[in-house]
């Protein structure tokens, strides 16, 4: 994500005229040299392939074999009813067939495969990785992969649970200019991996993190606990998850209290629903912070972000391992 000597041609300079009047060309330039690799085509990821391919990346490989089903197309508007109805194509196909039109000069293209079985190698070929609905374990996993190759791969998690909503970034090592009055002074920040993040003691986070972050770690435990793809959950399983909950917090040290069982209920309720406006959200929330993390304009995200439709706030929490900030 260095950029390159390359010049942009002049179709691209009138195609990202506006764009480039924003970050600049030499950002434009790092954009259309960046290769993006999106594993799990739901309503968020969807909004975020469009945003990149409309803002010029070089190129957006999509990895998703399901096939089309009322599920996939509850909010994902790259897939017409009609191909719903006449296609055996995969998700990922089609929706990359989609994408094409929105911009020619990105190329798409998709892969079938399980991302979290592929070797280190074929990591390689990308600058950054985004993950949907994965479990807890094929995130680490794939997070750690990245983070053994020998370039920097920026990585990414996005989940959409109805009206709630979470990233996860992990940029590793990130230097970057930010400006402050009529200066700009070197930034660095250490981000700590998935596997870190989740490990902290609860009782070592500041008071205020959003009860949003317990409850995500609550549901991911009881779906690897009882072999549940994510979302696979439903009401009913209230009684069973709110026992995990009382163990977690007894073992970290918290109030069973301190996840609410309304807010348990919610996310329960849900299931594999996403809302469509939540996912324009969220997409276009992750959409903003891989364009500054390829292109280096902007304070990144570091490391959390929620969303939550029922107060419609958006809250941004630094989940750290101690000195992970330096500046």
């Amino acid at each position: 994500m260095d950029g390159g000597e390359e010049e942009l041609t002049a179709h691209e300079t009138a195609l990202y005229d506006r764009q480039i009047r924003v970050w600049g060309v030499d950002a434009q330039k790092r954009l259309s040299k960046a290769h993006v690799l999106v594993s799990g085509l739901n309503g968020a990821t969807v909004e975020f392939c469009k945003n990149i391919v409309l803002a010029g990346v070089g190129s957006v490989t999509l990895m998703d074999d399901r096939l089309v089903s009322e599920e996939v197309l509850g909010a994902n508007f790259l897939i017409s009813l009609d191909e719903y109805a006449n296609s055996n194509n995969s998700v990922a196909e089609l929706c990359a067939q989609s994408l094409r039109s929105f911009n020619p000069m990105v190329g798409v293209s998709f892969l079938s495969g399980e991302l979290s079985q592929m070797d280190g190698q074929f990591f390689d070929k990308f600058d950054v990785v985004v993950v949907c609905s994965f479990s807890q374990k094929d995130k680490i996993l794939i997070n750690e992969t990245c983070r053994k190759r020998q370039k920097r791969i920026a990585f990414y998690t996005i989940d959409c649970r109805d009206s709630c909503g979470e990233i996860f970034t992990d940029l590793q090592n990130y230097t970057y200019m930010q400006k402050k009055g009529d200066e700009r002074i070197e930034r660095q920040l250490n981000y700590p991996s998935l596997e870190e993040a989740v490990l902290i003691p609860w009782k070592d986070l500041p008071r205020k993190v959003t009860k949003l972050f317990f409850a995500m770690r609550v549901l991911e435990k009881f779906e690897l606990l009882e072999g549940r793809k994510p979302g696979e959950t439903a009401l009913a399983d209230l009684p069973s998850i709110s026992k995990l909950r009382k163990d977690l917090c007894e073992a970290q040290g918290l109030k069973e209290s301190h996840v609410a069982d309304s807010l348990l209920e919610r996310l329960l309720a849900a299931g594999k629903m996403e809302h469509p406006a939540v996912c324009a959200i969220l997409g276009g929330i992750l959409g903003q912070e891989v364009i500054k993390a390829i292109s280096g304009k902007g304070d990144p995200l570091k490391n959390f972000f929620y969303f939550d439709a029922a107060d419609g706030k958006g809250i941004i929490e630094d989940i750290s391992v101690p000195c992970a900030i330096t500046a």
